[in-house]
């Protein structure tokens, strides 16, 4: 059994996911959504506390900035969610390293989404344990291809399922080794592609849907009955996990914190509000903020407070009582205070931001981007613009807006640095295709490149190039991701970087259909996957620098070439 502490916090959770299927829709009894049932995680409201007004990103990659960092996330660079926009800055600590550094085991399972190669990726920002994908969408659910501390290896079943086995077996271990631990639990369902097993599907298969969308005609009803099956999905793994507290006698000292990052990935029943995912409206940024810790905070508490994902890091470090000497000035505050009913936070306007629109959120109104105000407790719809009732209100606001534009959004720079390939820190470096450019005769799988490959390479002239610094020089194993047809066999391939060359023989064929599509709910806007194989290319020696790695054709004997997922650079000892 874990050893307690005398006082204080022994272990602490956090869980985020993507597509969130309605800020107001996720759970029956807890939020009125009649369509499904989600019992073990309406539990978490009645044992401990629910915040009605708590706010996200309207996508997933800055909320996850925000959580990690406690400040807004465009202080960190992040400005999209793919091909290196994704990447939180260097010089932004996150909340981890504090944890770690006081001793916690830190463990990270799921959906990352703030940068793939070292030093952006986990386990150098903190995690001790890693287990999932960097990247924002993954493509394949089932049997999935996973990072496990940086190297590829394959999962075994749902992936959900499956990332929910490894934070258990993390939780496990931590208990037996007698360390606190924070155990970051990110589900990337019910993102699309919508894949979920049997068992849950069965019940939504033909379901009537009782509550719809505002306007019904927006509404595909199968891709909601999909996003409704993998949330009672969702519901039974978090049932898992607070089995496993239970199992290890640690539910006590244990802090369990759940919310989402962002609004539904499709339009339904959202309690009314406007907008959706990728909106700076309710819709797209309202979440759930579900707080247990057993004999700490009161249950059944509802929490009016407004707040947002940039409080999240304040609030876990005080409630730990663990001090960050390495921060940076936090834009977010702890929210102990309205958690424990001893006080509530000083008057603010919490700022929301996406792609250069910007809202503003007191505790009653809401500027949104196009400089209209709402009464949100009274229109949740935001409907009727009050500014003519409450010009004064509407001054302060633009004012706030303002000048966040001018202090904060002005310093956001669209990142240009390469891609790091070789760092001293790290055994494995991946360079997927999603990080890559290619030229016009080479095809990318799909617009959407998180979890794309290259296809259609007819011309020796056509290359694949990654920008890339190699900060430490040294010996590689080159390993790729690939598919290769009859026609690709005998194809010569070249992977350069400055004066140094790899020739690679293609010389046995490993043809696969996409694949995916058999298995999902709802037909797909991303691409599809690949049996990918995993081919040892050989040895490379790369000095140290900055440049492009290309991978070009010398000889194209059948008119075609392999089809790339991705390579994967393995240091090797001097």
């Amino acid at each position: 059994l874990v050893q307690r502490p005398k006082s204080g916090l022994q272990f602490f959770w956090a869980m985020i996911w993507s597509g969130y299927p309605g800020s107001a829709s996720l759970h029956g009894s807890l939020h009125g959504n009649t369509n499904l049932q989600t019992p073990t995680i309406d539990s978490l409201a009645r044992e401990g506390a629910q915040f009605e007004n708590f706010y996200v990103s309207p996508v997933c990659s800055p909320t996850r900035a925000e959580f990690l960092s406690g400040r807004y996330h465009v202080r960190g660079g992040v400005y999209g969610t793919s091909a290196g926009s994704e990447r939180l800055n260097l010089d932004e600590p996150v909340f981890v390293e504090a944890l770690k550094e006081a001793g916690y085991a830190t463990g990270g399972f799921g959906k990352w989404h703030n940068g793939a190669q070292f030093p952006y990726h986990p386990n150098a920002r903190g995690f001790e344990e890693f287990y999932g994908f960097c990247s924002g969408h993954w493509g394949q659910y089932f049997d999935a291809w996973m990072d496990h501390n940086g190297e590829m290896v394959p999962g075994k079943g749902y992936i959900v399922d499956d990332i929910t086995d490894k934070a258990i077996g993390f939780i496990e271990e931590s208990a037996g080794a007698e360390r606190p631990f924070f155990c970051y639990v990110a589900y990337n369902t019910p993102h699309s592609p919508m894949q979920v097993p049997d068992r849950w599907w069965e019940k939504f298969r033909d379901l009537e849907l009782g509550m719809r969308h505002q306007d019904p005609s927006k509404e595909d009803v199968q891709h909601t009955r999909a996003a409704l099956a993998m949330c009672e999905n969702i519901d039974w793994n978090v049932g898992r996990l607070l089995e496993s507290l239970r199992s290890v006698d640690a539910e006590e000292d244990t802090i369990v914190l759940y919310f989402v990052d962002n609004g539904p990935n499709g339009w339904r029943w959202n309690g009314g509000m406007k907008g959706r995912k990728g909106s700076t409206d309710e819709g797209g940024i309202r979440s759930p903020l579900l707080v247990r810790w057993p004999g700490h905070i009161p249950s059944n508490r509802t929490v009016d407070t407004v707040a947002g994902s940039i409080d999240l890091a304040p609030t876990l470090l005080d409630l730990a009582e663990v001090s960050w000497s390495q921060r940076k000035r936090f834009d977010g505050v702890s929210l102990k205070g309205p958690l424990f009913n001893t006080g509530d936070i000083a008057p603010r306007w919490l700022i929301s931001h996406w792609n250069g629109r910007v809202t503003a959120r007191s505790q009653r109104f809401r500027l949104d981007h196009q400089g209209l105000l709402f009464d949100i407790p009274a229109d949740r719809g935001q409907k009727v613009d009050v500014a003519s009732k409450h010009p004064q209100v509407h001054r302060e606001a633009s004012a706030v807006v303002s000048q966040w534009r001018e202090d904060v959004l002005s310093d956001l720079e669209r990142k240009t640095e390469p891609f790091t390939l070789g760092h001293p820190s790290a055994r494995w470096t991946q360079l997927p295709a999603r990080d890559a450019v290619a030229t016009a005769g080479i095809e990318r799988s799909n617009r959407f490149p998180n979890s794309s490959y290259f296809r259609k390479w007819t011309a020796t002239e056509d290359r694949i190039t990654w920008n890339v610094t190699v900060p430490q020089g040294g010996r590689f194993r080159v390993w790729s991701f690939y598919a290769a047809s009859e026609m690709a066999s005998g194809a010569r391939l070249r992977l350069t970087f400055g004066s140094q060359s790899l020739a690679i023989a293609v010389d046995d064929p490993h043809p696969s259909p996409e694949i995916g599509a058999d298995q999902d709910r709802v037909r797909r806007m991303e691409g599809y996957e690949k049996n990918w194989t995993v081919e040892d290319w050989g040895e490379l020696e790369l000095d140290a620098g900055s440049g492009e790695l290309v991978l070009g054709a010398d000889n194209l004997p059948g008119g075609e070439s392999a089809e790339i997922r991705g390579l994967i650079f393995e240091r090797l000892e001097p």
